[in-house]
């Protein structure tokens, strides 16, 4: 099967590639609205980059009448957000970050996270969360369908057991983050396994 991307639409290239680079690590930012209403939404568009300087990627799609929501507008007026990585223990209330709310309306209070300050950004930490970066805009991309922000990581927070400073290993047995599998579907990261 050969598919021209050229003759299909917008919406079909989206739902074979979102369903077909998979996993995704699920971003779950969160940014000050300018009333400071604490907003938090979930990217599956969104990596890591580089570590010199240390960088990730989120990609925020347009709504359906092309408006930007509401992580996107607050990045381009504050230039600051927290990316989380979610883990098996908040996925549910990640996925429910999704839900569209309005401006004023702070997703983690309708979900039940709760929110710590952070030491270099405006935008809260979410306590429950088992990894966040404080970023601030390094470099903004535009698309027709898309603001993608490109973010310089100035502290990480990690749960105590997480990381080996001696090693500056990741201790796997304590970390089980969710990724995006397409449509609504996640998966684990219980099932692992090493190669030579």
């Amino acid at each position: 099967m050969e598919i021209d991307f050229a003759a299909i639409t917008e919406y079909q290239r989206y739902k074979l590639m979102a369903s077909l680079i998979v996993p995704r690590p699920i971003a779950l930012v969160t940014t000050l609205g300018a009333d400071g209403t604490i907003n938090a939404a979930p990217f599956s568009m969104f990596n890591m980059l580089g570590e010199e300087p240390p960088i990730v990627m989120i990609s925020v799609n347009r709504v359906a009448d092309g408006t930007l929501k509401d992580t996107a507008v607050n990045i381009m007026r504050t230039g600051e957000f927290v990316v989380h990585l979610a883990d098996e223990a908040i996925a549910d209330k990640m996925h429910r970050c999704g839900e569209r709310l309005p401006p004023n309306v702070s997703e983690l209070a309708e979900v039940g996270l709760t929110p710590v300050p952070s030491s270099h950004v405006a935008p809260p930490r979410i306590a429950e969360a088992p990894v966040a970066f404080e970023c601030t805009t390094w470099e903004t991309l535009e698309t027709t369908s898309r603001q993608i922000f490109i973010g310089r990581v100035h502290r990480l927070h990690a749960r105590d057991e997480l990381i080996d400073t001696e090693t500056w290993r990741v201790r796997l047995q304590h970390y089980f983050p969710v990724g995006r599998f397409g449509a609504s579907d996640y998966i684990t990261t219980r099932d692992r396994f090493t190669l030579g």
